[in-house]
């Protein structure tokens, strides 16, 4: 019953977490991914994984995968909130129902002041300048940064750090 979950599908490795409450939920799961706990997040990852499967033979490219979810969500999220991070290792996707948010940091790295500490963290220390990274959060972690708000409903797809327009 402990976030992440972790399943393997087409060779790769999916983690997940949600962060919400379904209510009234109980998936009719009819492969080999079956939770293993008896959270509402694991049943929604296992039957996330059971319809990916069945929607696709072998892993497909990001978009057509992100297609598949946007048909996918809507029918687990009509349940409650669900707000989720999923991803293979290529692809990170984020949904809310409520709230999310994200940030993206690149070269050149600056500091940041944590919201909830009196605290910065300068970037630049700890980076090269070809990283890229995308944060997502409920709310955002830092005061002086420009954090974009996901839409009720949005799902969105992030490869190496950059948000895609899928």
């Amino acid at each position: 019953n402990c976030h992440p979950f972790v399943r393997e599908l087409w060779g790769r490795y999916w983690v997940f977490a949600h962060n919400g409450d379904l209510k009234d939920y109980a998936p009719r799961l009819h492969s080999h991914f079956r939770p293993v706990g008896d959270t509402d997040s694991e049943q929604a990852f296992c039957w996330l994984m059971q319809e990916l499967a069945k929607a696709h033979a072998s892993v497909p490219p990001v978009a057509e995968l992100t297609r598949t979810l946007r048909e996918l969500v809507p029918r687990v999220a009509a349940h409650g909130t669900f707000n989720f991070l999923l991803s293979n290792g290529e692809a990170l996707w984020a949904h809310a129902s409520t709230k999310l948010c994200y940030i993206v940091r690149q070269h050149p790295f600056a500091s940041a002041r944590l919201a909830d500490e009196d605290l910065s963290v300068n970037f630049a220390e700890h980076t090269t300048p070809d990283d890229r990274v995308a944060v997502v959060a409920t709310t955002p972690l830092t005061r002086d940064e420009r954090w974009t708000h996901f839409e009720p409903g949005e799902l969105k797809v992030f490869v190496d750090g950059t948000p895609l327009a899928v």
